[in-house]
């Protein structure tokens, strides 16, 4: 039987061409690349240009670093030896680079010291040709947070408790010292006793211990403990050094409770369980973020481990990026607190926020089911200050007192007191309490719950909770699944910000690509492009 003739395309390796190819042509006209190429053009960059100082050797444009590492990010490459080798080897990145190969350590030294506190402004300014661009609108907000470990050992942490702990043990040994050195000698030490041993700061603790130490020597050896004079000079060689140590760890610490010593600035916190349903307690940074459409409208970073407090500097951070608030949030029962909700009613914006057992209660409504316990269902009479326990007794308005949260927000708490809940039929679902019930009320805070609530339940609440998590949550989940970005690669507070200010340019670049520009390119098409020079 015949065989028919194989054949093959040409395939020449070493063959030359007459024409070197365009890298331009071989791109594909709605690829990533141009996209981040038009945009990063149109970004103001004199704040960077500011930082150079000028004479000795000529330096890389800070528009052309700023376009590779954006466009690292947006393609999940965010080593600086990565980017390096991806400027050799990679066509998009040769030709967004005009064919210049920075080195990795350029190429961090302009990450990590040029860009500092100025990723925020050009994110802001990214947002704006969106914005313009009609891709996104700034009235709405959906507003969430999720963590992110830090660039360090999970070992070798500080906890704020244990640094309190040792310190207060080492002024109450301090103290039986003196109480033992006193009652030797009691002459030479009982004028100069410390008024409070807890408030020496460690020079005054090493005075104070060689005054024992010297007294104690004074002595006939056999009139003083071993074990005493033993524990004196131990104290005398490691007590100072070590408050000292204790010092400068609760600088460190400042409202934290606990820091990493590879990572001073990142704080040990509950990351998700792993797959084996594992808590994992790990050094890293909260982050915030605002979005509207999956475009990233606002960001930042909080070593703060919970959501709630975080939301009235977010808030401020969002006027001072875009010069207004936005007339909607919706956001989960994270960020559902007292001092959020007057924050929010005080600057007029329409809040979707859950509080704490919102889903509870509406189980329980939809189970018409009363937990007699919960202090919220019981009628409150304004008029005259009472309250109304469930078989319908008058409670009398004993007093009010302030409590102040860690945030320095002050609360106003009412307390009430049942007449007689002796011989009561539901005393035992009512309360367990000796004598008779006494609860404590926060007005101002059922008030507000109740006009989140009537929010919440209504058509638009229903509509924009449903919307929530297919918001911003999808966009962490394409930041952490589809991007892989899980942990930093930088360290310290002001690098990591500028790592996520990179990854949002990054994300919103890249769901604008998708999108297609449309608008923007019809705009810019016929304008030319920034001459690459310094000071353009």
């Amino acid at each position: 039987m015949a065989h028919s003739k194989k054949t093959f395309k040409q395939y020449e390796p070493g063959q030359t061409v007459l024409f070197p190819p365009n890298l331009s042509d071989l791109i594909d006209e709605h690829h990533p690349v141009r996209v981040v190429n038009r945009v990063i053009d149109q970004i103001n960059l004199k704040p960077i240009l500011e930082r150079y100082k000028g004479g000795g050797t000529s330096s890389f444009h800070p528009r052309m670093m700023l376009k590779v590492l954006v466009y690292a990010y947006l393609r999940n490459i965010y080593s600086s030896r990565k980017i390096e080798a991806a400027l050799q080897e990679n066509i998009h990145f040769m030709w967004l680079a005009g064919m210049s190969t920075p080195d990795h350590n350029t190429i961090n030294r302009f990450r990590g010291e040029r860009l500092k506190d100025l990723v925020k402004t050009i994110f802001s300014e990214v947002v704006v040709l969106l914005v313009e661009s009609g891709h996104v609108g700034l009235k709405d907000a959906y507003v969430d947070g999720t963590k992110i470990e830090a660039n360090a050992n999970r070992y070798t942490f500080v906890w704020g408790k244990a640094v309190k702990r040792n310190k207060e043990r080492i002024y109450e040994q301090l103290e039986e010292l003196w109480d033992y050195a006193e009652s030797v000698c009691k002459e030479e030490m009982a004028q100069d006793r410390p008024a409070d041993f807890s408030t020496l700061d460690p020079e005054e603790v090493r005075k104070t211990i060689n005054k024992i130490d010297k007294n104690l020597k004074a002595q006939n050896k056999d009139t003083t403990d071993k074990k005493v004079r033993q524990k004196v000079t131990y104290a005398k060689k490691n007590w100072p050094d070590k408050l000292e140590e204790y010092q400068q760890k609760e600088e460190i610490l400042g409202e934290r409770n606990s820091f990493s010593k590879t990572d001073n600035d990142a704080t040990f916190m509950r990351m998700k369980d792993d797959h084996m349903q594992n808590g994992q307690l790990k050094p890293g940074y909260n982050v915030q973020m605002t979005s509207k459409d999956q475009f990233i409208t606002n960001y930042d970073l909080y070593q703060k481990t919970t959501d709630t407090t975080t939301l009235p500097h977010h808030l401020d951070s969002f006027r001072e990026a875009h010069g207004i608030f936005p007339k909607t949030i919706t956001a989960d029962a994270g960020y559902g607190s007292e001092e959020n909700y007057t924050r929010l009613e005080k600057d007029g914006i329409q809040a979707f926020v859950k509080y704490n057992y919102f889903h509870k209660e509406q189980k329980q409504a939809s189970s018409r089911k009363d937990n007699l316990r919960d202090s919220g269902k019981l009628h409150f009479n304004a008029d005259k200050n009472c309250l109304y326990c469930p078989m319908g007794q008058e409670m009398r308005h004993l007093g009010d007192y302030q409590r102040e949260t860690s945030t320095g927000f002050k609360q106003t708490i009412s307390r009430y007191k049942a007449k007689n809940c002796h011989g009561c039929p539901i005393r035992a679902v009512c309360h367990n309490q000796q004598g008779n019930r006494v609860i404590e009320v926060n007005h101002n805070l059922n008030r507000l719950k109740q006009v989140a609530r009537k929010k919440l339940l209504s058509e638009e609440g229903v509509k924009r909770r449903k919307k929530r998590p297919a918001d911003i949550e999808a966009v962490f989940g394409n930041l952490k699944g589809n991007k892989g970005f899980r942990r930093f690669f930088l360290r310290g507070l002001k690098k990591v910000s500028i790592e996520i200010g990179l990854l949002a340019i990054a994300h919103n670049l890249d769901k604008w690509a998708r999108l297609g520009l449309k608008n923007f390119l019809s705009e810019v098409q016929n304008k030319p492009y920034i001459q690459y020079q310094l000071g353009a």
